[in-house]
């Protein structure tokens, strides 16, 4: 979601493809995301779901797949953190991908069964190539500017000299 939104400011095409690819895929994931959670919660009696502190949510949602954190924090439009710059954005994605990554770490150390724990494995991977994909990305931003620094202008926006 990001991804595809950084896309349209990028100057240097390669880095399109790569924030495209990614955007894309991770589109893909939060697919994943969502299955997981309603093979987990459509056949919830009453009873389980007061006792596993679902009874909030199923309130609002039934068990309809309703994106937000495990905090309650609803999906919204600043999780497309967007700021025009080459430079800030892949930064933000570094970050935002080792934040997934954490996030799935933490669901693997709570959650045992297989059919949750083997596809959340292959999102925790895939979170791992994409922060070495926008690695990659940076470097090409950085080598493409003629400048000792980096911060001086946005190559998205201000005419290098």
């Amino acid at each position: 979601m990001r991804y595809l939104s950084q896309r349209y400011s990028m100057p240097y095409r390669q880095v399109m493809g790569t924030l495209t690819d990614i955007g894309t895929e991770e589109l893909g994931h939060l697919e994943m995301v969502g299955t997981i959670v309603f093979q987990l919660t459509r056949n919830l009696s009453p009873a389980e779901i007061v006792e596993s502190g679902f009874d909030k949510y199923y309130i609002d949602h039934t068990t309809g797949v309703w994106p937000q954190a495990a905090g309650g924090i609803p999906f919204n439009a600043c999780e497309f953190q967007c700021k025009g710059d080459p430079i800030t954005d892949l930064v933000e994605d570094l970050a935002a991908e080792q934040k997934a990554r954490s996030t799935y770490d933490n669901i693997l150390r709570l959650v045992k069964d297989h059919d949750v724990a083997d596809p959340i494995r292959f999102l925790r991977q895939r979170e791992i190539v994409h922060f070495q994909r926008f690695g990659e990305a940076l470097r090409i931003v950085q080598d493409k500017l003629d400048e000792k620094n980096f911060y001086a202008i946005n190559p998205a926006f201000d005419c290098q000299q």
